[in-house]
């Protein structure tokens, strides 16, 4: 690489802050931008970030979607990926009904309507084939609602119910009124998380079931990949490796913030990181060996809910040049 400045666009997460101060030094020829880009949230340098990156390929490298990755590769778009996940959620912190629910367990979900964003957000993904495949209850046997347009078109599968709601729909007014029976998202509308609409989780400890989850897995699901175009990966055989490397030392950087009590304006912020590491040691595992299994499981979602024509191997989200990390 020589004089090459990327473009890397990306949400405001604490381990993205090390991108932002300028800390993570670029290897020699290479010099990046940072540029903070909401993807349902309007930040400093703009919105949509998905949807600007697949259709316009506005940015260099961006934090994508793994959904709608999975759909890009698919369908043979100009996209590759690096092997690097910012982005991560359990689905079980995302399930909520109301308060006064007498949904207690998944099965109970079979025949109810449920709110999502969109049918192919990531977390939608994963929540109905957890659903499907870890708790034995066909997402199909669920009315879905959304209120989002879907950033790659696809057919839904014969017989699956989808209702479209008008932009700007409030999911929780819905719950609140009876008129949906849970909410699976990752961003819960400001009258759920603002307690406005009174909701618990779906899982009445979570934790422990994450934890249970995650022990039996091996890891904490993906929501977000670096993507990159692949004529940049082509023209630029080097960068997705530095890329790999500038977020190895973001790690690094974001990780040493807790080695103070007083970093984090919660009052028990290293006690929290504490007991993560003790829970889950460090689940920010980039590269693509260990996240395989990750990525064969939600290759198989995809497939099962129609988003993709093949279950294809994992090794075609990615350059050669990365694969053996």
């Amino acid at each position: 690489m020589g004089d090459l400045n990327i473009t890397i666009a990306m949400d405001r997460y604490d381990r993205h802050f090390p991108f932002f101060d300028g800390t993570v030094r670029a290897p020699s020829g290479l010099s990046y931008t940072a540029l903070q880009v909401g993807q349902s949230d309007v930040l400093r340098d703009g919105t949509d970030r998905h949807g600007e990156m697949i259709h316009n390929r506005r940015y260099d490298v961006a934090e994508f979607s793994m959904s709608t990755f999975l759909m890009a590769i698919d369908r043979g778009l100009p996209l590759t990926g690096v092997p690097v996940f910012p982005r991560r959620l359990f689905s079980q912190s995302c399930m909520f009904v109301r308060a006064d629910s007498d949904i207690e367990e998944p099965k109970h979900l079979i025949g109810k309507r449920v709110g999502l964003s969109s049918f192919q957000t990531t977390l939608s993904l994963l929540a109905k084939g957890d659903l499907k495949f870890e708790y034995g209850v066909d997402w199909e046997q669920i009315k879905w609602l959304l209120t989002t347009n879907e950033k790659v078109k696809f057919d839904p599968k014969p017989g699956v119910v989808i209702d479209r709601m008008p932009k700007g729909t409030d999911l929780g007014e819905l719950l609140d009124k009876r008129e949906i029976d849970a909410i699976f998202m990752p961003h819960p509308p400001h009258s759920v998380m603002s307690g406005k609409v009174k909701t618990r989780r779906l899982f009445r400890d979570t934790q422990a079931e994450e934890k249970r989850y995650f022990d039996k897995y091996g890891y904490w699901p993906i929501m977000h990949i670096m993507a990159m175009s692949t004529e940049l990966a082509a023209r630029e055989p080097q960068l997705p490796k530095a890329i790999m490397d500038m977020f190895a030392q973001a790690h690094e950087i974001s990780d040493e913030y807790f080695s103070d009590p007083n970093w984090s304006r919660l009052p028990a912020a290293r006690h929290y990181y504490e007991q993560s590491q003790a829970l889950f040691g460090d689940p920010w595992i980039n590269g693509f060996q260990r996240n395989k299994s990750n990525l064969e499981c939600f290759i198989k979602y995809s497939h099962d809910q129609g988003l993709i024509s093949e279950r294809y191997a994992p090794e075609r989200l990615f350059v050669e040049s990365t694969l053996g990390t």
